[in-house]
């Protein structure tokens, strides 16, 4: 870059960056944006490195859920990617929670802080979702996220990382949060009930991880693919059904003596997924939606209500399950690095995101790196 630079203590900044934005639908390209100057209660992050996540091979194919300017996110200079750790470079007035050259690893939203929904703690429902005029940031989806150099956060997304842990693990902070925002919208206390996780995409895996972590007993993953089913065990699950060889309510039912379980967290997004995971769970289950469906799901609802069966849709990584979730990375409770697959540098991006999408080398956690 040959642009000055502005000193922010012993990191200089310069005045505009490399960033990657989308243009049309599946199109994705390189240019230069100028850094943003991080405002109250916000801090400019030197983006370290990103996880690929399937919802940015879904926006840069589809738009949605991303939503800029009340529309779809198509070139209007915008900037993806939500699963990113860095370094704090330059404090907004008054920060005085982080200091620069602190590691932080971040979740995607920040609440306008002054809707109905953010006063319950529930940021991730802003009812003023896309209103960055009232506060709103959900950085990746509605404001630029981290496919560039720098990006403004707002403290209440940050979470420190510890010395000892890699930039590659910091990045799966997010979707180890997401599984734990899940199982605490279920309830929490799933230490000594079983649970099963459907899919062992990354979600599902990490959510495997999260409650075993956390106690339950038995933690069943149900999946298609026999190497993702194995690395599960590896990451807690005491049982693992290929659902290609047997069905998988029968085997749930197998494996707990007819009982089934008290929680399902649904990370597959399959049709049937639903309707399966309410024959899974015992009366008064729980069941936990954190994938999306593509198309309408056919579900009996009278086996729900006959049952008592308590259904929840999350979005995101709310109630700041992501500090919980790294507090037992930090712990070491589980081995997150495991779903870590592949990395790549920032202006690879491209080939990132065709190994991603495509999963090439059975490609599970995509890393794209600012610096080696």
């Amino acid at each position: 870059m040959t642009e000055p630079a502005r000193l922010s203590n012993q990191y200089p900044i310069p005045e505009r960056m490399k960033a990657w934005v989308l243009g049309d639908p599946g199109e994705i390209r390189p240019t230069e944006k100028p850094v943003p100057h991080p405002g109250a209660a916000e801090v400019l992050v030197r983006i370290d490195a990103v996880a690929i996540c399937a919802t940015d091979l879904e926006i840069i194919a589809h738009g949605l859920p991303a939503m800029v300017e009340g529309g779809l996110p198509f070139n209007k200079n915008f900037t993806i990617g939500h699963e990113y750790m860095g370094t704090v470079v330059k404090l907004g007035p008054a920060v005085d929670e982080y200091a620069v050259g602190d590691r932080v690893t971040v979740e995607v939203h920040a609440g306008c802080g002054r809707c109905a929904r953010c006063r319950q703690g529930m940021y991730t429902s802003c009812l003023n979702y896309g209103d960055v005029k009232k506060g709103h940031r959900a950085n990746g989806f509605t404001t630029d996220g981290g496919f560039a150099e720098y990006a403004v956060n707002n403290i209440n997304t940050l979470v420190h990382v510890p010395d000892d842990m890699s930039d590659e693990e910091a990045t799966l902070v997010v979707t180890a949060g997401t599984a734990m925002y899940g199982l605490d919208v279920l309830g929490g206390l799933i230490a000594g009930e079983g649970v099963v996780v459907t899919g062992p995409g990354p979600i599902g895996l990490l959510g495997v991880a999260v409650a075993k972590a956390l106690g339950a007993d038995p933690v069943i993953l149900t999946g298609t693919r026999e190497r993702r089913l194995e690395l599960g065990k590896k990451l807690g699950a005491d049982h693992a059904v290929n659902v290609r060889a047997e069905n998988a309510v029968a085997a749930v039912k197998r494996l707990t003596g007819g009982k089934g379980v008290q929680f399902v967290l649904e990370c597959s997004g399959a049709p049937s997924a639903l309707d399966e995971a309410a024959q899974m769970v015992d009366r008064g289950g729980r069941i936990c939606l954190a994938a999306f469906p593509h198309e309408r799901v056919p579900v009996d609802l009278a086996h729900i209500v006959r049952n008592n069966i308590y259904v929840f849709g999350i979005r995101g990584e709310g109630r700041s399950a992501t500090h919980r979730a790294m507090a037992l990375m930090k712990q070491k409770r589980f081995d997150a690095k495991l779903v870590h697959t592949h990395t790549f540098p920032l202006d690879q991006l491209p080939t990132a995101l065709k190994f991603a999408r495509e999963r090439i080398d059975d490609a599970i956690k995509v890393v794209v790196k600012n610096h080696p």
